[in-house]
């Protein structure tokens, strides 16, 4: 017998099957380019056309792809602990993991943002956002490599972000599960009676230095904010917020949240909501956090900080509207023109279409509000309504562009990406995914400028796609060229963690701007070593430093005498100035700490206390030259 819940969904897909069309009659199909191998093939020495940024999922941190090979280049430590590199145990990186929750080794990545200039990606950083303990996190282009994590106050379910505006003054963040703001211990069920709030995050970004803080906070109603997307040229002053859970359900959400037909869109005006608070119109209000900073080739620094300012949407008039939109919507995007805001409603039978140009007529008239919710109007629905998407898919999620006037939906329980043509809704191909497609990513999809050719189906559900590994398999990817009339499936492979969303961005912009090394003059750390002839070890009472240098094939100093109890700082410097010599470093059996690779020119710290008495080896962890096995020294440690 089926679950309750269960049977609602196979009821849902029973009722939606209607809606969806024989495709042999209709729009084509994509198939496997039947030169997919020679398109998808680099030759060895040649190099990727654009770069693939996957957000990880459950893993926490960020993938980074060549395209179309498909190849693994990188994955960059953010939101968790990396043991391969040393990320989140080392004594220049740790605070990187700071909350007022503690240390926290861990999160949900889900969303990547590239850095915008006039709405075209500009190459300087990508973000990424945090969900389970609410943070931002900006990553530097040049170095592949965090530079900086901002967590959110106020907020519960950072899910909504990290989603920027045109010239990247602003990353939006918004408030997933709704919880008591401030903080309390109140009954659950006050939920549905408007006991819990959500809010929208303007975090400012520094347009020369990328640094992160939060100007302002925005008091909304109570529901699930899922998922945003800023405007383009005429709607450059809006983002949009999708949002479920109208209904303010607190039990059985897949059937308290699922009832109403329609939910909403919020159309946010942020530079409105910044002219209020300069007005003097936000108030101060509570909320620690912490912003964690690394200063290249330096130990990072994290800053508790405390208050924001508050803004109430009743205080500032034109701010912010609701627009309906079908059902239970995951994606909200902006077209390359700013014109068009799509809704992905996953219990949806359409995909609706918002005129940004009618919004922008209709906002402030009487007759096109349909009611008012905490000071936020809610708009009619046919009367921001472009056009919608007929009998497309079964649930739909998150929707791109190429340019060129079409849209590309993805369809989670269908298993599909339809391509659909933008002002008629028509549409035009269906591109099959396998299986259960959640979001989608066009090279430069969410820019005023898509660079197109390539889209990539990010997918939640592999099964029979490649070798069986036991119970857990990989999440996988597909990759498809738009770049003529119809699509053509060219490879799958599969990613690391459970990707959610990436961000692709053309080779060209990025490769010849890549960092090499860290020059030796410019290395600032307060423990940094720059020749061998400065290494030396330093006893203050029951603590030792070692100011180690690394260099093919030896450390200096070599020979570490130690008591059992002491703790000793190996601050390590590699003196490499050659493009791709890392040294490692690591001791037998130290707990707690993991093995570290120190770039050319880089300093970093490796914390052990002396344990009992014995000789433990050090080694070099990374193969460096012939004599790497060489490369190794001991420390006698005395009762």
């Amino acid at each position: 017998m089926l679950k309750k819940s269960n049977l609602i969904l196979v009821t849902l897909g029973i009722s939606l099957f209607a809606f969806v069309p024989n495709c042999k009659k209709g729009a084509a199909t994509a198939t496997l380019a039947s030169d997919a191998a020679s398109r998808v093939y680099v030759a060895p020495g040649e190099k990727d056309e654009v770069y693939a940024f996957l957000s990880g999922g459950f893993s926490g941190q960020m993938s980074v792809y060549g395209i179309p090979s498909a190849r693994l280049f990188k994955i960059i430590p953010v939101f968790s602990v990396f043991p391969e590199n040393g990320y989140g145990f080392d004594e220049e990186t740790k605070d990187m993991l700071k909350t007022t929750h503690g240390y926290v080794p861990w999160d949900d990545s889900h969303h990547v943002e590239a850095s915008m200039t006039d709405g075209k990606q500009d190459g300087r950083w990508v973000f990424l956002n945090a969900n389970n303990t609410p943070r931002l996190a900006r990553i530097d282009l040049k170095s592949f490599e965090t530079k900086e994590i901002l967590e959110i106050p106020n907020t519960a379910g950072n899910h909504a972000s990290p989603f920027a505006t045109e010239n990247t003054e602003y990353l939006m963040a918004a408030t997933r599960f709704s919880v008591p703001i401030p903080q309390a211990s109140v009954a659950v069920d006050s939920f549905s009676k408007g006991g819990f709030k959500g809010t929208i995050s303007m975090v400012k970004v520094d347009k020369n230095t990328g640094r992160l803080s939060i100007e302002l906070q925005v008091l909304v109603p109570g529901f699930d904010y899922d998922l945003s997307r800023c405007g383009k040229k005429k709607s450059h002053d809006w983002c949009f917020f999708s949002s479920y859970n109208s209904e303010q359900a607190h039990k059985m959400l897949e059937v308290g949240a699922s009832k109403k037909d329609k939910d909403f869109i919020l159309a946010f005006n942020w530079v409105r909501a910044k002219e209020c608070k300069d007005q003097g119109k936000a108030y101060n209000f509570g909320g620690e956090y912490v912003n964690n900073f690394r200063e290249e080739n330096k130990p990072a620094v994290s800053t508790k900080l405390s208050g924001v300012k508050m803004l109430n949407p009743k205080d500032c008039p034109g701010m912010m509207y609701y627009m309906p939109t079908p059902k239970s919507p995951h994606g909200t995007d902006v077209d390359s023109t700013g014109e068009y805001i799509v809704g992905g409603g996953k219990l949806a039978s359409v995909i609706p279409v918002h005129s940004f140009s009618k919004m922008i007529e209709v906002k402030d008239k009487k007759e096109h509000h349909s009611t008012e919710i905490e000071g936020i109007p809610v708009l009619k629905y046919e009367s921001t309504l472009a056009g919608e998407v007929q009998k497309p898919c079964l649930g739909p999620l998150h929707t791109e562009f190429d340019g060129q006037g079409y849209a590309y939906t993805s369809c989670f329980v269908s298993s599909e990406v339809v391509k659909w043509k933008l002002g008629t809704w028509e549409v035009v191909q269906h591109l099959p995914a396998y299986y259960s497609v959640g979001h989608l990513s066009i090279v430069g999809g969410s820019s005023t400028e898509p660079y197109g050719k390539y889209l990539i189906a990010m997918n939640k559900i592999t099964k029979d796609r490649y070798l069986p590994v036991g119970m857990e398999l990989p999440q996988s990817a597909q990759l498809y060229d738009i770049s003529s009339g119809k699509a053509e499936l060219l490879s799958d492979f599969p990613t690391v963690g459970e990707p959610h969303y990436s961000q692709m961005i053309p080779a060209k912009l990025l490769m010849d701007k890549t960092a090499k090394l860290y020059p030796l003059e410019e290395n600032k750390h307060p423990y940094a070593t720059k020749n061998e002839n400065e290494a030396r070890i330093v006893r203050l009472g029951s603590t030792i430093h070692i100011y180690m240098t690394a260099i093919r094939s030896h450390f200096k100093p070599d020979i570490i005498e130690a008591r059992t109890g002491e703790t000793l700082y190996f601050h390590v410097t590699n003196l490499e100035q050659d493009y791709d010599i890392p040294h490692g470093f690591a001791i037998g059996g130290a707990p707690n700490m993991t093995n570290l690779l120190i770039m050319p020119g880089e300093t970093r710290t490796f914390k052990w206390v002396a344990p009992k008495p014995g000789v433990y080896p050090f080694y070099c962890t990374d193969f460096c030259s012939a004599l790497h096995q060489e490369m190794q020294q001991y420390i006698r440690v005395s009762p």
